[in-house]
């Protein structure tokens, strides 16, 4: 791989942290959303990434590296509680809220950014080792 790759895989990388990001503040933003159904109660999103050796990616994009494929909807439990005096409690008294765990998001926020972070340091070193070539000629 060239120095210059590197720029490629770090870049998507970063972009895909970002979907990530987004997600997860999304998720916190709603993490006590309420809901008088089920169904209408707020999911968890997690971002799914998928890697791209070489060529092109599926939109037609010239890509390397990570890039998010789909957002998916967390498959843990809505959480039911009895609230019969809440404007939003349906008919049996009770409210649904969201099944976003703070805790979760915390640490996956902590993670992404990390991640994040270490791509961007990457690509910094890999400008600075192309950096100290082009001056190895002068004299």
């Amino acid at each position: 791989m060239s120095l210059v790759n590197i720029f490629d895989t770090s870049g998507s990388a970063m972009t895909a942290q970002t979907s990530r990001l987004n997600a997860i503040a999304s998720n916190m933003a709603n993490a006590e959303t309420i809901s008088g159904t089920e169904e209408g109660a707020y999911r968890a999103q997690r971002s799914v990434f998928k890697s791209v050796l070489q060529g092109f990616d599926g939109d037609g994009s010239n890509r390397k590296g990570a890039v998010t494929s789909e957002i998916v909807e967390s498959q843990a439990p809505i959480i039911r509680r009895y609230e019969p005096g809440h404007p939003l409690a349906d008919d049996t008294g009770h409210i649904y809220t969201s099944n976003v765990n703070v805790m979760e998001e915390m640490a996956e926020m902590i993670a992404s950014s990390r991640n994040f972070q270490m791509n961007g340091d990457a690509m910094n070193t890999a400008k600075q080792l192309i950096q100290k070539v082009l001056t190895l000629g002068q004299g």
